[in-house]
């Protein structure tokens, strides 16, 4: 099937309310437009300087989602331009987003990572690192106004037992409703990706982070 059918038949799949992230990483501009022609418009990115490369080459009504592990010093390159930032797994991290975003007079949304896989290779704050995130920017208003914390990202474990992946959703889902019962801001649960978003949308995501289903395997 071609990018648009794959993409179309997605589309088709998931609930309206669920937002569908297609991951372009790797991919060339011209997969990108194929999939922008069939209405696509939000795509995911895992590396600053690649995904800053095709912003500039491509059409500005597009949201551009940094998915991928961020270190601090290239925060500065994606902060002109990024709409959402997926992998937030520290404080200094996000004192880094908060100082860049001011410094282009923006405010950046941003995803906390929450660890919910039994792999070591994943990032991802523990429930006390997450409470202390919280606490701090809820103290501290004044300082972290050039972000805004919209809800959790998670990424289960790559398995083929399906039970521990609805779990290790279920458990991010619990931890999502904890908090966004106090919080009017957090929307966002990102879960699910090609192999596995049909169930994380069963568990509650509403975000889903799609490349190989729409764009092919990856070299």
């Amino acid at each position: 099937m071609s990018i648009q059918n794959n993409l179309r038949f997605i589309q088709k799949s998931i609930p309206e309310n669920v937002t569908l992230v297609a991951v372009s990483k790797t991919k060339p501009i011209s997969d990108l437009m194929e999939a922008y022609e069939a209405g696509q418009r939000i795509f995911g990115e895992n590396k600053i300087q690649e995904m800053t490369e095709k912003w500039e080459a491509m059409p500005k009504d597009i949201e551009w989602q940094m998915i991928g592990h961020v270190q601090t010093n290239k925060v500065k390159y994606m902060a002109p331009f990024v709409s959402l930032i997926h992998g937030v797994d520290s404080l200094k991290l996000l004192q880094e987003i908060n100082k860049q975003a001011q410094k282009n007079n923006r405010v950046i949304d941003c995803l906390l990572q929450i660890y919910i896989a039994e792999e070591e290779s994943k990032f991802g704050l523990n429930e006390d690192e997450l409470a202390a995130i919280l606490r701090y920017i809820q103290n501290d208003k004044n300082e972290m106004n050039h972000i805004r914390i919209v809800g959790l990202m998670g990424m289960a474990t790559f398995t083929n037992n399906q039970t521990q992946v609805a779990k290790e959703f279920s458990r991010l889902k619990t931890i999502f409703d904890s908090i966004a019962i106090h919080n009017s801001q957090f929307t966002i649960l990102s879960m699910g990706m090609s192999g596995d978003y049909e169930l994380a949308i069963e568990c509650g995501s509403t975000m889903v982070r799609i490349g190989s289903s729409i764009f092919g395997n990856r070299n």
